[in-house]
């Protein structure tokens, strides 16, 4: 059974500071659920769900990706769009260090330091989007052109079916 009360991270104090009406969801964390975990849970479209990661590069600048739930990313494909020589995942260390956020709580919205942002571009021709709110086992619903207002993303195409 999920949760009752909703967390307030510094992702949902950024989303109210600039006045952003959203939605929450609270679900039953699983540790590896993943996205398509929460979409189950709240019987939503994996593609819907929203994952934030984590990347990267060869001098340790940290990068925020936005991906559908049900896709993965080509780093090749990301660091080349994103003029880096190479990317990778960071660990659940590093991401918590730029972040402020643990792995599987992890929201682009109030993080620790500034962190650049890619968006997959087709994120954005959704109708409404479910990502993080900073706490593992919450969401928030709205609307994509949010991620645009906020972060002032990098769009890419870097999705690759798993």
């Amino acid at each position: 059974m999920a949760k009752s009360k909703t967390p307030v991270t510094a992702a949902i104090r950024q989303l109210r500071q600039a006045r952003i009406d959203f939605s929450e969801y609270l679900y039953d964390y699983v540790e590896h659920g993943g996205a398509a975990h929460a979409a189950n849970e709240l019987r939503l479209e994996a593609n819907h769900v929203i994952k934030t990661l984590v990347f990267s590069d060869e001098r340790d600048s940290a990068y925020l990706m936005l991906m559908h739930g049900d896709l993965e990313v080509s780093a090749k494909n990301l660091a080349r769009q994103l003029d880096c020589k190479s990317l990778g995942a960071s660990t659940p260390q590093a991401a918590l260090k730029h972040t402020g956020y643990l792995v599987g709580g992890i929201s682009p919205f109030g993080t620790r330091k500034g962190l650049a942002v890619a968006v997959e571009s087709s994120i954005l021709d959704l109708p409404q989007i479910f990502i993080n709110g900073g706490k593992r086992g919450f969401l928030v619903g709205l609307p994509p052109q949010t991620l645009v207002d906020l972060l002032q993303p990098e769009l890419v195409s870097v999705a690759i079916k798993p």
